[in-house]
């Protein structure tokens, strides 16, 4: 929200939340239960003319620029090798850790969480079941498309239960700068509704 506020294109949105990280950190409960439960963020950015991943652990972070296909984010590192921009200490932080031996390529996923990079694409799991449904509509996605990817139940995308998806939106964001922005919200924490 405040990337919304204080910026108007998709970079400078990825400077401000950026600043704010490295300043202030983050963590919180994400549940309303008094169950503790926390995890980093990762946001998807966009303007009229360019799209940014950026993803967080700690205070470090990395950011991909989207140059085009279809991208999505879905409750774990997806930012392998092609990172744009990152945090100033994010190789060293990970060297002084015995993460990476600094020989290697880096890359962000594998080095900083558990996830086998090289099968996020194809487990079960939602950020996979995303993957597939973008590209099953790649090139002719529409708004209608978008919020029926975000009301699948089946993939694990709109979550029942204890962990329930508590809201979706879909923006069009046109090119022509004459056109104006479209911003769909749910008004229910169920998509499907």
């Amino acid at each position: 929200r405040l990337g919304l506020e204080r910026a108007d294109t998709a970079e400078k949105a990825l400077s401000v939340i950026v600043d704010l990280l490295e300043k202030y950190g983050q963590g919180g409960n994400c549940m309303e239960s008094q169950m503790a439960f926390t995890y980093h963020n990762s946001f998807l950015l966009a303007d009229r003319k360019e799209a940014w991943v950026l993803e967080t652990s700690g205070k470090y972070w990395a950011a991909e620029k989207v140059e085009g296909g279809v991208r999505n984010i879905s409750n774990q590192l997806s930012i392998t090798t092609k990172i744009d921009r990152e945090h100033p200490e994010l190789k060293e932080y990970a060297k002084s850790k015995g993460w990476w031996d600094g020989e290697k390529e880096f890359d962000f996923a594998a080095t900083y969480s558990y996830v086998n990079t090289a099968r996020m694409t194809t487990s079960g799991g939602r950020y996979c079941e995303g993957y597939k449904l973008l590209n099953k509509h790649k090139g002719s996605i529409t708004s209608e498309i978008m919020m029926e990817i975000l009301r699948d139940k089946e993939s694990g995308i709109n979550m029942e239960g204890g962990f329930m998806t508590t809201g979706s939106m879909v923006s069009v964001l046109p090119q022509q700068p004459n056109l104006p922005c479209i911003h769909f919200f749910t008004a229910t924490p169920d998509p499907a509704r």
